[in-house]
């Protein structure tokens, strides 16, 4: 383990991965930073992924539960949900924030594959950006990384 508490475990390899990405158009130079990320490492690891946008975080849930719905021929390995939420002055970070936290939550206990969330919740542009490569590291390939050792995990299982 490292002094931050994560292991320094490589990534694992996977053969003929596939992933589906759902990101938002909101935000949508941060999002992109991220989705950046994530493109690097699942090319560098040769996973086949989908990308698709959506408006906002509110509506990932519902794209990743419809996708796996209509997806019968060619299912994903593991879904990523990318987006940021800025806080503002009113409640309405708050109930964006929970409604898409608890969506795909609920989404890791109904499919039967890993849903990451990578869906950025700050208060500022500023922690947006400590986390798209900045001080905070890249959330973007985090969410990739995590995705790969969910699949790994899964296959194993």
């Amino acid at each position: 383990m490292s002094s931050s508490g994560k292991s320094k475990d490589a990534t694992p390899r996977i053969k003929n991965g596939f992933v589906v990405v759902v990101r938002t158009e909101w935000n949508a130079g941060i999002v992109d930073e991220l989705f950046a990320g994530c493109k690097k490492i699942l090319d560098a690891k040769k996973i086949n992924f989908l990308d698709f946008r959506v408006p906002g975080a509110f509506e990932i849930p519902f794209a990743i539960k419809k996708y796996w719905e209509q997806s019968k021929k060619k299912r994903p390995d593991a879904f990523i949900a990318l987006g940021c939420i800025i806080k503002g002055d009113t409640p309405h970070f708050e109930y964006v924030c929970r409604a898409v936290t608890d969506g795909i939550a609920g989404l890791n206990l109904q499919l039967p594959v890993p849903v990451i969330f990578g869906v950025l919740t700050v208060d500022n542009p500023e922690q947006a950006r400590e986390r798209t490569g900045g001080i905070h590291g890249h959330k973007g390939e985090e969410a990739a990384d995590a995705a790969l050792k969910m699949i790994s995990f899964s296959r194993f299982l």
